[in-house]
């Protein structure tokens, strides 16, 4: 008989998507010169003081988003996802997002998407997030981590 997975309620699952690797040496007009590994240590230490810990992750391989969205829902308190460009194209990475019954998930973009290109102004994430965080540069990120623990706490409660 198979056991039912342990979720780890004080870990938050951070996942980028494809080229965000290239932070802040790509499109620093666009996207700031932060790098991800400056995006890491700030989900830390923003979490730290709720008492929770991040796992944070990015791809280029929407295949690898998924599998990762899929432990997440099995093991993870939360999820906080930039999509990046899947966000407008991935129907596969939305269905996994959704088989993450109850789990707060909330998408961050870092520049206003509905400031740029007509594509990029649709979403396939932001009908199944808690919230949407989008235009605040590399500080969204740490207003995700704020709004996870927040629903996080009302869970509890």
């Amino acid at each position: 008989m198979a056991t039912a997975p342990v979720r780890d309620r004080s870990t938050i699952m951070v996942l980028n998507g494809p080229n965000l690797n290239l932070l802040g040496r790509r499109q620093p007009e666009i996207y700031g010169t932060d790098t991800l590994a400056d995006i890491e240590k700030l989900v830390a230490v923003t979490a730290a003081p709720h008492g929770l810990r991040t796992d944070c992750r990015q791809s280029n391989h929407e295949g690898q988003l998924i599998d990762w969205v899929h432990e997440a829902r099995e093991h993870h308190a939360a999820v906080i996802i930039n999509p990046a460009g899947y966000s407008h194209t991935s129907v596969a990475l939305r269905d996994a997002l959704a088989t993450c019954d109850g789990l707060p998930i909330v998408e961050v973009h870092i520049s206003n998407i509905h400031q740029r290109e007509t594509f990029r102004h649709h979403s396939y994430v932001s009908a199944l997030a808690n919230g949407v965080i989008a235009g605040c540069g590399v500080q969204g990120y740490a207003f995700a981590v704020e709004r996870v623990a927040a629903l996080l706490a009302a869970a509890k409660a």
